[in-house]
């Protein structure tokens, strides 16, 4: 696992790709799909119950392009628990997703999204409030 904490009955499926294993923590129950990119430059955490759907990109880094250096930020991001990460969807350096949130396919998603929210879109904006069931575990 190379440092990763991983919890139980979380599926990796074999072509998704971690850049820092060490900086990933990863609750029970949850499943990373095909190809899905987990750039995590800082701590990336995902809450129990949680599905990142195939090519989603989880992006924990980025450049300060105000700097001559252009200064590498490591600022990680949070997804909560219970949350689908629907196909194609960026979830931007930075960024807290609530629980029990679902992100719509190929959204983009650049601000924090409280909890019981459907957002899409790019950039992703709130569609509606939603009431969410716990997904059973295995």
């Amino acid at each position: 696992m190379f440092g990763a904490s991983i919890g139980r009955n979380v599926q990796i499926f074999p072509s998704a790709r971690i850049t820092f294993p060490w900086l990933l923590a990863i609750e029970d129950d949850v499943v990373i799909s095909w190809d899905v990119k987990v750039y995590n430059l800082g701590a990336i955490k995902i809450g129990a119950k949680t599905v990142v759907s195939q090519h989603a990109h989880l992006c924990g880094g980025t450049h300060d392009f105000n700097t001559p250096e252009f200064t590498l930020l490591r600022t990680g991001l949070t997804i909560g628990k219970n949350v689908w990460i629907a196909a194609d969807a960026f979830i931007g350096p930075g960024v807290s997703i609530g629980d029990n949130v679902v992100v719509g396919a190929r959204s983009v998603v650049l601000k924090d999204v409280e909890a019981d929210m459907l957002v899409a879109g790019n950039p992703a904006t709130v569609i509606r409030k939603i009431n969410k069931p716990a997904r059973k575990s295995k």
